[in-house]
């Protein structure tokens, strides 16, 4: 008689276990999608919270460089009001001639072609030609 017993318990025992672990699948998958989408809203918000940090570091450096900037300025200005001020105030056209020289170093691999005029001053629109009607005599 235990021979017959054997598999019918067998038989229970699977049976129970496949209920509760249908059961369990039942109640943990739901819980599992609420754990899950709590963990993903705290990621997002640590991951605005560091982004927030970032823009507000860059925001405070900004002010730095321009503070640094305006510093920069006002040294450069200063140094301009005493150089004028070695030329008893007034500017000759030869010192405007050594400051036009000096900037030229800033261009780089431009090239620049100066051509005096009777003015002594540089030509500035050069590169643009005028558009000239063009007047034919077939009335047009």
């Amino acid at each position: 008689m235990e021979s017959k017993r054997t598999p019918v318990f067998f038989g229970t025992i699977i049976s129970w276990m496949l209920f509760a672990f249908i059961g369990f699948g039942m109640w943990g998958c739901p819980t599992y999608n609420v754990w899950q989408q709590e963990m993903s809203g705290r990621a997002e918000f640590a991951k605005a919270e560091q982004n927030r940090r970032i823009l507000i570091e860059e925001a405070a450096a900004n002010l730095e460089a321009e503070k640094l900037n305006a510093q920069a300025e006002i040294e450069r200005a200063k140094g301009a009001a005493e150089a004028i001020k070695i030329e008893n105030g007034s500017i000759s056209e030869k010192y405007i001639q050594y400051l036009w020289v000096r900037q030229q170093k800033n261009l780089g691999d431009k090239t620049v072609i100066y051509i005096p005029t009777e003015a002594n001053l540089p030509i500035l629109e050069a590169g643009r030609i005028p558009k000239i009607p063009n007047y034919s005599g077939d009335g047009n």
